[in-house]
């Protein structure tokens, strides 16, 4: 089978299937397929976009995690300083799970809680959860389709924090609703000490969720966000006080929310919508609004193609109404008419 990783015909030279480091020898595992694997480019190799992975791996159980075994391979011929890290991340693993499972280990790893223990808890929770492997892989794409700066998946598995950040909530999650409160607590706190990113174990997120940079996120413990969801640091989603109770936001699928935004109270973010950087959201925005400001006011409304919506082109700026939005007029009824292209989805 012809696919994306046999464009070049390298010699076999090439491929050596040795690397050494420190005057240790590194073996190869065996090709792929039962073919010899074609580096078809520096660093991890040629990128590859989601429909040459469907295309070109067709013939794989699990083509996401062939692709990055496959990257992981590249990149220690290409750089043999990275072969021992990815042959310990990726390529001693027969799964992604597994592989995931090793990497937040050694994250999350204390004096007091070892990185064996978390693998198991992180596997634990994988084989349980179908939802839990299947945004697995819907987050890891999202990285990489919505993020310029990462162009393989092996790149967000390995360097993402906001990747590992949402994944190890997946498991706080899971034990939050096993009724292991305290364990899922003490996880909460490790993230925050380890990526920056606070997220309440009880707050309830989909998949396909990307969350660029993630410095400074934090999501309460009666939030909800839905699934295509993007979001940059700094972003807050967060009470109006001490109310106890559902008193946090909802954002609903497809939303955008830029750098710094605040959402604050148990309101809605409707389906699509888009929050500028650095805005205050203090009431329910409609569908496919933008909004912007301290508080936010709705500026637009966003025109995008069916089945596009804006967390996916990943625009933050405003300017974006010159092709995409069209603002509101004093015309009440303008608002009324916008197009809820994401109903396609």
């Amino acid at each position: 089978m012809m696919n994306h990783f046999a464009q070049r015909n390298l010699s076999s030279s090439s491929l050596d299937k040795h690397s050494t480091r420190n005057n240790t020898r590194i073996v190869f595992p065996p090709p792929l397929f039962g073919k010899e694997l074609q580096v078809t480019g520096p660093g991890f190799g040629s990128p590859i976009t989601p429909e040459e992975l469907a295309r070109s791996l067709r013939e794989a159980d699990d083509p996401l995690w062939e692709l990055i075994r496959r990257e992981a391979e590249i990149g220690a011929r290409n750089e043999p300083h990275l072969a021992s890290t990815l042959f310990a991340i990726v390529l001693n693993h027969r799964s992604l799970e597994d592989a995931l499972s090793f990497h937040l280990a050694s994250k999350l790893e204390s004096g007091y809680f070892q990185a064996t223990q978390w693998m198991e808890l992180l596997r634990e929770a994988m084989s349980d959860s179908e939802c839990y492997r299947s945004a697995i892989r819907k987050d890891l794409m999202a990285v990489t389709t919505r993020d310029p700066a990462t162009q393989h998946a092996i790149q967000a598995l390995l360097f993402s924090k906001g990747f590992h950040a949402l994944e190890c909530y997946r498991l706080a999650n899971w034990l939050w609703e096993k009724g292991r409160k305290p364990l899922a607590l003490y996880l909460q706190s490790l993230v925050s000490k380890s990526f920056a990113v606070d997220i309440h174990p009880a707050a309830k997120i989909g998949s396909s969720v990307f969350i660029d940079h993630a410095t400074g996120v934090v999501i309460g413990e009666t939030a909800t966000v839905g699934n295509h969801v993007s979001m940059l640091h700094n972003v807050t989603l967060g009470g109006t006080g001490k109310e106890t109770g559902d008193r946090h936001p909802k954002i609903h699928d497809g939303v955008l929310l830029g750098a710094g935004a605040t959402v604050l109270g148990n309101i809605v973010v409707g389906r699509g919508a888009y929050v500028s950087a650095c805005s205050v959201v203090l009431k329910s925005v409609e569908p496919f609004m933008v909004v912007s400001g301290v508080p936010a006011k709705v500026i637009g409304v966003l025109t995008y193609q069916q089945g596009i919506f804006p967390s996916f082109e990943m625009d933050q700026r405003v300017s974006v109404c010159g092709m995409f939005m069209k603002p509101i007029s004093s015309d009440s009824k303008q608002k009324e008419n916008y197009v809820d292209y994401g109903s396609y989805i």
